[in-house]
């Protein structure tokens, strides 16, 4: 069943996911060659805490650390570890927040370094996709059109979609109805209604659509091992307009005075 909110509950959502997105900002900064993955996440975990919220992953259905961390072929649900970040890698950095009795939800990928044309590529179009998705996350639409914005904008431009993991509501629990895929047919699924509260997280591959999970039970990479982007927000339906509870615009301010220092 779906659980509509309020506007009260929707403005406190948006406090859960801001500090997401302030977390992710906050990292940026060590997203550099040479810095390990267990350093970042320690360092948000600190962050989170500091700022009056708890990691929503850690401990989530056992799950061991504060950030999902994936790195090149890893999709999602990358275990932070001793790995230390190279030039040329992309990093995939889901981060769940709990505060206020509500989970905020995002992911951003981040290039280390430089990287080449067709993987700078691939990093825009997963972006573009999920602003497409969101463009039909309005009353009157299905869920099916926000599936097909994504899945036919990554298809076009030769990259291919996960079909192995879905957006999702978001609210007093991570994981909510309704399913949100990243691929599907226009006018089919969940009628888009206000009030509703979804994490759209569109997740492409260079390579095939295959996924296949690693040994440790957690960790998804591609089937090919090619390279994978994620972007997510996470965005409430209203009646005049949906709008963005999680922001990007702080994470990429934060990035370009990174690059300028």
């Amino acid at each position: 069943m779906i659980e509509y909110k309020t506007d009260e509950e929707i403005e406190l959502l948006r406090e859960s996911n801001m500090l997401v997105s302030k977390t992710l900002a906050e990292i940026s900064t060590l997203m550099k060659p040479g810095v390990s993955t267990i350093s970042i996440d320690k360092r948000a975990e600190e962050f989170i805490r500091d700022n009056g919220g708890v990691p929503g992953f850690l401990n989530y259905n056992g799950y061991p650390n504060t950030l999902c961390i994936s790195v090149n072929d890893q999709i999602v649900h990358g275990i932070p570890s001793d790995y230390k970040l190279k030039n040329s890698d992309i990093v995939s950095v889901d981060c769940g927040v709990i505060m206020n009795g509500f989970y905020g939800d995002s992911a951003y990928t981040f290039k280390i370094g430089d990287v080449d044309e067709k993987v700078q590529k691939l990093m825009d179009v997963t972006r573009q996709a999920l602003f497409l998705g969101i463009e039909n996350a309005r009353p009157g639409k299905r869920i099916g059109d926000i599936s097909f914005s994504i899945q036919d904008h990554a298809e076009k431009n030769g990259f291919s979609v996960v079909r192995d993991l879905v957006g999702h509501g978001v609210g007093r629990n991570l994981h909510e109805e309704p399913q949100v895929p990243n691929f599907g047919r226009r006018g089919k699924g969940v009628k888009i209604k206000p009030g509703l509260v979804i994490a759209i997280e569109p997740m492409i591959n260079m390579g095939g659509k295959e996924a296949k999970q690693e040994k440790d039970g957690w960790t998804i990479k591609t089937a090919d091992g090619s390279k994978s982007a994620h972007f997510e927000h996470t965005i409430a339906v209203k009646k005049e307009k949906t709008e963005l509870l999680s922001d990007f615009e702080i994470i990429d301010k934060a990035i370009k005075c990174n690059l300028e220092i």
